[in-house]
C-alpha cells in the first residue's frame, strides 16, 4: 500500500512525458518482449532485483530515470545525495546493462545523468527463477497509454508535413507559371527562365520524395 501510494505521488508530480521516436520504439519492445534469459540473480530483497523494480514502476509511466531518480525512489533523498552511495548503484546498474536487464539510455544533454530502461518485464535469471515484474493488465494499460501518445503527437507532424506540402506545391506552380509567361515572350530572357526552371526542378524532387 505505501509502495503504491509513492507511485501515486510521483506520477502526480510528473508533467506527461514527451517520447522520442527512438524512446518509443524502445517502450515498444520492452513492453512486447517474453523472458529473457540473464546470468545473474533476481532474488527479492537484493539489490539488482530493487533496482529493477523501481525502474519497472518509473517505466510504467514512460518515464526513464537516472541514478538519482531511482535511489530517492528506493532509499530516500538523503541517499539520492551520497555520492558514494550513488557509484555503487551505478556500478550495480553497469553489471546489470552488461546481462541484458536494463539498457542504458543516450544523455538528453552532456550535464544530465543517464538515464535506465528495462529490455523486458520479464527475466529467467541465472537460478532459472522466472521474474515478472509487471501484469499483463498493466502492460495492456501502458501499451494503450503509448499509442494515446503516439497518436498527440503524430498529429502536429502530420500538420508540418501538409504545410511543408502545400508550400511546395506552390512554389512548383509559380516557377511553372514563369517558365510559361516566359517562354511565350518574343525574347527568352535567361534571368527568369534558368532559376525558374532549377527551383521547379528542385521542389518537384523533394515533393516526389515526401509523397513516395
Amino acid at each position: 500500500m505505501l509502495f503504491q501510494l509513492k507511485v501515486l505521488n510521483r506520477r502526480n508530480s510528473l508533467s506527461q512525458p514527451k517520447l522520442t521516436p527512438r524512446e518509443v520504439l524502445f517502450l515498444q519492445e520492452a513492453l512486447s518482449a517474453d523472458y529473457k534469459i540473464v546470468n545473474i540473480r533476481l532474488r527479492e530483497g537484493e539489490y539488482q532485483f530493487n533496482l529493477a523494480k523501481a525502474i519497472a514502476s518509473f517505466q510504467l509511466e514512460l518515464y526513464f530515470p537516472d541514478v538519482k531518480d531511482i535511489v530517492k525512489e528506493l532509499y530516500g533523498a538523503e541517499k539520492a545525495n551520497d555520492i558514494r552511495f550513488i557509484r555503487k548503484i551505478q556500478t550495480i546498474l553497469k553489471k546489470m546493462e552488461k546481462s541484458n536487464i536494463v539498457r542504458i539510455l543516450p544523455k538528453k544533454k552532456p550535464w544530465e545523468l543517464q538515464r535506465y530502461m528495462l529490455s523486458s518485464f520479464k527475466f529467467q535469471d541465472i537460478d532459472k527463477n522466472l521474474v515478472i515484474l509487471t501484469t499483463d493488465q498493466q502492460i495492456e494499460q501502458r501499451q494503450n497509454l503509448l499509442n494515446s501518445i503516439l497518436s498527440r503527437q503524430e498529429t502536429p507532424t502530420a500538420k508540418l508535413s501538409n504545410i511543408k506540402i502545400y508550400i511546395l506545391v506552390s512554389m512548383v506552380s509559380v516557377s511553372y507559371m514563369a517558365i510559361v509567361w516566359d517562354i511565350i515572350q518574343s525574347t527568352i530572357t535567361p534571368i527568369i527562365f534558368v532559376p525558374a526552371f532549377s527551383l521547379a526542378v528542385v521542389c518537384s524532387l523533394i515533393l516526389g520524395k515526401m509523397l513516395s
